[in-house]
């Protein structure tokens, strides 16, 4: 696998998980020329990364607080997934790695996530959230008779091309048919029919391919296809987040930059009308109170499981505490006992089976940092 997204499981095992002895380590994978590129091409500058993140976290200002024991089960911990080949063998452009004594969790992640690390009683899941809820990622699968491209674009407004697995070198002659078509085939009832059912073989041979790379992402994908072949593949799809609007030009006429910028013109289309839809839904349902772009409310409903949808302003830094019973207490600095307060309404959100999206201050309403929609009247 090239990504590893975390489930609604793994964020309430990740952010209910508490012990004195907790690193959260973020890596971001760079090349000999200090770009950033797959980890799989340069898995020693990520792996020397990574060990360095969790020693500097380990000589922060707690860490004396830290038994010797604990330290040596961290330090085994990394040591042995640095050590499975397997795992550094993707795609992925960014490492999410959470450690105790208990255990160890990693996620590989197609976004770019500046590498650092910390210690606590808690795991730091703040970039995390962030990451895997901002919505301007997605794919563009470029598809033509033996010829297929998918690409990731990145919320960075980079793009790189993922490698299809499994395809036939010979994908091509899937639709190689006779001249005439079937047309005149008159003692076949079938002709017109074959061309159609060897499209629909030809798409659910790419779609396996694609799905092994990017099933289990809740990224938008867009479709460029040739006329022929864009019915075929809708029809055959499987993946609920294909967008509904395509790129309505053959891709064999497109490099591969101008098909990403067409593509994201297609993912901001379909991405600011969603917002639209969501705001205007979450003013009706604020007259009847039961949405608030006040953040005490909004802690209080996520702390009792009534937030169905929360947005919240990607760029959000204040930091403070929140009670069991969703009581704020802002903090005027940070410090090893505070996180994040948005982060922490998000992972409660996420906890009680909610929705969260990290989204531009812009796409909010009334200029508010966080909004939400309620279950029911809070």
């Amino acid at each position: 696998m090239s990504i590893d997204l975390p489930s609604a499981d793994d964020f309430t095992e990740l952010t209910q998980h508490r012990h004195a002895s907790s690193v959260s380590v973020y890596v971001a994978s760079s090349g000999s020329d200090g770009n950033l590129s797959p980890i799989g091409r340069h898995p020693e500058s990520a792996q020397i990364a990574l060990r360095t993140a969790v020693t500097d976290a380990l000589s922060g200002g707690t860490a004396d607080e830290v038994p010797a024991s604990d330290r040596e089960r961290l330090l085994g911990l990394v040591d042995a997934l640095v050590e499975d080949r397997d795992f550094w063998s993707t795609q992925a452009r960014s490492l999410a790695v959470f450690a105790s004594p208990d255990g160890l969790r990693s996620f590989r992640l197609m976004n770019r996530l500046r590498t650092h690390g910390s210690l606590g009683d808690r795991f730091d899941t703040g970039p995390l959230i962030r990451a895997t809820t901002f919505a301007h990622s997605g794919f563009v699968l470029a598809l033509t008779k033996g010829s297929v491209q998918l690409l990731s674009l990145e919320s960075d407004a980079s793009n790189h091309e993922m490698v299809l697995t499994g395809l036939p070198e010979d994908l091509g002659l899937e639709l190689q048919t006779a001249d005439h078509d079937g047309r005149m085939d008159r003692q076949r009832a079938d002709g017109n029919q074959r061309p159609k059912a060897q499209r629909r073989d030809y798409c659910s041979t790419v779609q396996e391919a694609v799905l092994q790379q990017i099933n289990g992402s809740d990224h938008p994908l867009v479709l460029a296809a040739s006329s022929d072949l864009e019915p075929a593949y809708r029809e055959v799809n499987t993946y609920r987040r294909l967008v509904e609007e395509g790129i309505p030009v053959n891709p064999a006429s497109l490099g591969r930059d101008e098909l990403a910028r067409r593509g994201r013109e297609v993912l901001d289309r379909n991405y600011a009308a969603q917002l639209a839809e969501w705001r205007e839904r979450f003013g009706t349902l604020r007259a009847h109170g039961r949405a608030s772009a006040k953040l005490r409310d909004i802690a209080r409903a996520a702390t009792a499981g009534q937030v169905d949808v929360l947005l919240f302003d990607l760029t959000a830094e204040r930091e403070g505490t929140i009670d069991e019973y969703g009581n704020v207490t802002p903090a005027d600095e940070p410090s090893a006992h505070t996180y994040g307060l948005a982060d922490e309404v998000a992972a409660r959100v996420l906890r009680s089976g909610g929705t969260v999206k990290a989204v531009r201050g812009a796409d909010l309403p009334d200029g508010a940092k966080i909004a939400a929609t309620f279950r029911s009247a809070v």
